[in-house]
């Protein structure tokens, strides 16, 4: 994609460099700097709305989150297309082996503790109505559901009825381990799926999407509830089992709409497969 149009749009008459960021898969990411100052210009994909995504909410959700001080600075942002503008932030990537030491896991639940307090957010992300409207949408577009999903759905119907109404919370819904920066202070970016939701789910994304062992769980829900109880263990655990279904059946999804170069269709395997493991 070429952020040229958006960079005239977005900084008139400025001298701007841009570069090209990394990492994305649904949007594509540029740092622009502009006489002094550095800012990340993300640009959405294509039929990114079918995702879920609604670019006010990521809007309002990324603010809310700067607010409590975990995230960038929204600066910019242009309707209709979406285009989302952001301070740039001069911090490093967490590795995995960061993420899993009991002092990172303590700040990182500190983060997520201070944004699930927060003021509400516009939006809802509901786990179990996500992999329903992702396959409704993936047949729309001629795409053949695998096996799978009809077993993930029992038994995220089961553990909805097991687990009974949850509080809602603001929530990111997506802590991917490249979403983490330290710049002397936990800082999450990329907020498009958040939304008003359980907590159980940012926590169960969180785990597993960075590889926590039981004993890092362990020490991810005491540094976030100041204990640790075997029911709150038993949620993580069933959540890890939505997280992973919630990714394979956006896979599914990408595999019919998508116009990036991925596969897609191993994506949404990998992530079926290990859906799975998290059944007792």
């Amino acid at each position: 994609m070429d952020p040229t149009e958006a960079v005239e749009r977005l900084w008139p008459g400025r001298q701007a460099r841009v570069t090209a960021l990394s990492g994305g898969i649904t949007n594509h990411n540029f740092r622009v700097d502009v006489e002094g100052d550095s800012f990340v210009l993300r640009m959405g994909g294509a039929q990114t709305e079918l995702l879920g995504i609604d670019r006010r909410t990521e809007r309002e959700a990324n603010h809310r989150a700067f607010e409590v001080g975990i995230a960038p600075h929204v600066v910019g942002f242009a309707e209709p297309e979406g285009w989302l503008v952001t301070r740039f932030i001069h911090g490093r990537p967490i590795s995995l082996d960061e993420m899993r030491t009991a002092r990172t896991i303590q700040r990182v639940a500190s983060a997520v503790r201070r944004f699930h307090e927060a003021a509400p957010i516009p939006g809802v992300f509901d786990s179990h109505a996500v992999v329903v409207d992702y396959r409704l949408e993936a047949e729309a577009h001629g795409v053949t559901i695998p096996d799978a999903y009809a077993r993930g759905l029992e038994m995220s119907e089961g553990i909805r009825a097991a687990r009974g109404p949850q509080p809602s919370v603001p929530c990111h819904n997506d802590l991917l381990n490249a979403n983490f920066l330290d710049d002397g202070a936990i800082k999450i970016v990329d907020w498009e799926y958040a939304g008003m939701g359980d907590r159980f789910f940012d926590l169960a994304n969180l785990s597993v999407n960075n590889e926590f062992g039981p004993d890092e769980d362990r020490e991810l829900m005491s540094a976030y509830f100041g204990t640790v109880r075997d029911e709150d263990l038993a949620s993580l655990q069933q959540m890890k089992f939505m997280s992973d279904f919630r990714e394979a059946m956006w896979g599914v999804l990408q595999s019919g709409i998508s116009e990036l170069d991925e596969d897609f269709n191993a994506y949404a395997a990998k992530h079926f497969e290990r859906m799975f493991s998290h059944v007792p």
